[in-house]
């Protein structure tokens, strides 16, 4: 993947980059940060492990990218394949972005930067397994296309969770 721009719909330009071992502590300081706030993810919140990070963020993904704005972290994501063998067609993703950047379409522009980046990577459909009902980014998921196509009862500490598809 090339380093490219992406301009959010408030018209913010990001930098999106296939992620290097020197974007590592900054990722993993700000991957905690969400962690630590209980924001949309279930590891417990609390202290993560830089191990713990490297394992759900890093390891075993078809792609990381880094979103910069003016040199700083924004955001970023991960794709892989949603699940082995005939079905590894499908992509799963993940996505943050930073306390100061929310609010300004980054997010968005993340996750439309992902869908091509899927494409490329050989994907042609997403799926998200854990989406929890409070999560605000439940509408921008809806808003581009997702499907609620299940819903899990008491997911994570008594809170439902909803699975999302789309096709690329």
């Amino acid at each position: 993947m090339v380093a490219s721009p992406i301009r959010t719909s408030s018209g913010v330009e990001l930098t999106a980059a296939e992620a290097t071992p020197a974007d590592h502590d900054e990722l993993y300081e700000a991957f905690a940060g969400v962690v630590a706030a209980g924001e949309g993810y279930p590891q417990a919140p609390g202290p993560l492990a830089v191990a713990d990070f490297d394992d759900y963020w890093l390891d075993h993904k078809s792609l990381v990218v880094v979103a910069r704005l003016e040199g700083r972290l924004a955001g970023s994501y991960y794709l892989k394949p949603n699940f082995a063998g005939r079905g590894a067609h499908i992509a799963n993703a993940g996505y943050f972005v930073v306390p100061d950047v929310r609010g300004q379409g980054a997010g968005e522009a993340l996750v439309r930067h992902s869908f091509g980046e899927a494409r490329r990577l050989g994907f042609d459909a997403m799926q998200f397994n854990l989406v929890f009902e409070s999560n605000p980014a439940r509408r921008l998921y809806e808003r581009l296309g997702f499907e609620v196509v299940g819903r899990i009862p008491e997911a994570v500490d008594g809170e439902a969770a909803i699975v999302y598809w789309r096709r690329l």
